[in-house]
Formats: C-alpha cells, sequence, structure tokens
C-alpha cells in the first residue's frame, strides 16, 4: 500500500527507509528463533528475509487528507541529521520531503504534525536545514506532542549528545518547533474534528500515543511503535530494545492487540515492511498479522 482511499479520505505511506533490520535476538532482547520460526507460515514473503536470516523493516511516515485538514502522522529520521550512535541515520541523504511533494502535499499545506513520540526516527522532518539553522519543515502547522512525552524529553534529552532512539533529536527536531510557537502539548483527549484521536499506548516511550482515524467509518489506526514488527502480534511480552519501561510496554502491547484482535481496524504500523496495512487476528493460541489485500 502506498495510497489507501476510504472515500473523501486520502492515505498516502512515505517510506524513507527499508530493508532487513537488525539481528532479531538485538532488536528484540527476549526474541527466539524458535519464535520466530513458528511463524513463518505468516511472515513469509513481507516480513522475513531468508538469505539475511532476520527480519525486514520499514521507517515510514502518513499523509491524511480529508475535506477539512492535511495531517502527517511521525516525520522519520530527516536529512543532515547528526546521529553518531546510529551510523545508518547519520546526515541521512533522504528522500521523503520529494516523496510529499510526488504525493501532491507542498510543506506549507500541512495543517498538523501528529507525533506518536519523540524517537529520532519519527521526528526528524520536523524541522529542516535552512541557512546552517534548523528551522519548521510545516510552516503553517501544529506540531503535536503529548505532554508527558515532551516534559520526559525536556527533562533528560537537551544534551546534543544522547545515544541510542534520542541520539540528539530533542534539540534539533523539536525544540526549533517550539522556539517557533507552534507546538500544541495535549493530554490524551486531544481530538481534530470527529477524525482524529489519540491512544494513550505509553510503555515504549512515556507519552507514546497511537494515532486513531475515524476514515468515513473505517477505523484506521496509526500505530507508531506500540509494535515494531510484525512478531509482536504473535509476542506481545517481547519488547524492543528501546523501550523505556519494560512492564508498561508489555502490558499497553498485550492490551492493544487483544483489543483489536478480529476487530474490523486497519493497522498503519510505522516500522511493518510493505505492503504494510493490515488486521490483527486470531490464529489458534497466539494472533498474526492479515494484510489487508489478503
Amino acid at each position: 500500500m502506498r495510497q489507501a482511499t476510504f472515500g473523501d479520505v486520502t492515505i498516502d505511506r512515505l517510506i524513507e527507509v527499508e530493508g532487513p533490520g537488525y539481528a532479531p535476538n538485538v532488536f528484540f532482547p527476549d526474541a527466539t528463533m524458535e519464535g520466530f520460526e513458528g511463524e513463518m507460515d505468516w511472515l513469509l514473503p513481507h516480513f522475513w528475509d531468508v538469505a539475511a536470516n532476520t527480519y525486514f523493516r520499514a521507517i515510514q511516515s502518513y499523509v491524511i487528507r480529508t475535506p477539512h485538514h492535511t495531517v502527517l502522522v511521525d516525520a522519520c529520521v530527516g536529512a543532515n541529521k547528526e546521529r553518531p550512535s546510529s551510523p545508518a541515520w547519520h546526515h541521512l541523504d533522504s528522500t521523503w520531503l520529494d516523496q510529499l511533494i510526488a504525493a501532491g502535499v507542498h510543506p506549507e499545506e500541512v495543517d498538523y504534525v501528529l507525533c506518536t513520540h519523540l524517537h529520532a526516527d519519527h521526528v526528524g522532518w520536523n524541522t529542516r536545514l535552512e541557512n546552517g539553522q534548523w528551522v519548521p519543515t510545516f510552516p503553517n502547522a501544529k506540531y503535536v506532542f503529548h505532554k508527558k512525552e515532551y516534559q520526559h524529553w525536556e527533562a533528560v534529552g537537551k544534551e546534543s549528545g544522547g545515544q541510542g532512539s534520542q541520539d540528539g533529536c530533542f534539540v534539533d527536531s523539536v525544540l526549533p518547533v517550539m522556539a517557533a510557537g507552534q507546538v500544541a502539548l495535549v493530554e490524551s483527549d486531544f481530538e481534530i474534528d470527529d477524525r482524529f484521536t489519540l491512544d494513550p499506548t505509553h510503555g515504549h516511550s512515556p507519552g507514546h500515543v497511537c494515532v486513531d482515524l475515524n476514515a468515513n467509518g473505517q477505523h484506521v489506526i496509526m500505530s507508531g511503535d506500540i509494535l515494531h514488527h510484525p512478531i509482536q502480534i504473535a509476542y506481545p511480552e517481547w519488547n524492543s530494545r528501546f523501550c523505556v519501561d519494560a512492564e508498561m510496554s508489555r502490558a499497553s502491547r498485550t492490551g492493544f492487540v487483544q483489543k483489536h484482535a478480529d476487530a474490523d481496524t486497519l493497522l498503519l504500523p510505522a516500522h511493518f515492511a510493505s505492503p504494510t496495512m493490515g488486521r490483527i487476528v486470531s490464529n489458534g493460541a497466539r494472533c498474526k498479522y492479515k494484510l489487508a489485500d489478503q
């Protein structure tokens, strides 16, 4: 799925990075190869790389157009960012902005930027480099951050160094839009019209949220990092290495999977490889991911 349409709502997927991920037990410290092997009947061919013996992953955003608003959910890694602890992201030469424009959306036309959380691969395109300064990429947008998430990083993320999921992104991708007066710090009851609401799914980060969309009666969820890979639908107890509160993350993920299993809910995850969009369905004692076109 690169574009999906639900009546007068259009969703475009902007892919910044796609390919094999880390070694499975590095990114998912509790994972076992036996667990992956037991789910190969549905992980193949889209979510597992047989040649590399690891999982496929993506870094991507979603831009949603309704009759009233253009909304961006998450902003990937960005271009020219200093990310020394993440070599693949360091000074990334990204085509993401070109994809946005090719989809028919220019930066000044974006009304809202909703960040599921403030990790480096979700906020990078919040800003772009102009005359040596980081400035908001979307000059007319309101950037929406969960207040709990922002307060956490305000306390610990102001150093330009940092590592891993942060790696300095608070300084170059969050503070500049705050300084520009374009940030709305919100609670979980935030909504845009009757279309967009937030689902608090804290644990991966202190204020992580999913973005729920009412697409003319179709429930669509931009699920951020509550799920990094479809294997976590079968094993919601498997955290990523970047989950800051292990027990809360497991509880949020388990509750999310249970809530949406066998429901008419379409997921648009931040890191599932192409073709990405699908549903959670029962699969014996566990659940699995069923692609929307299957």
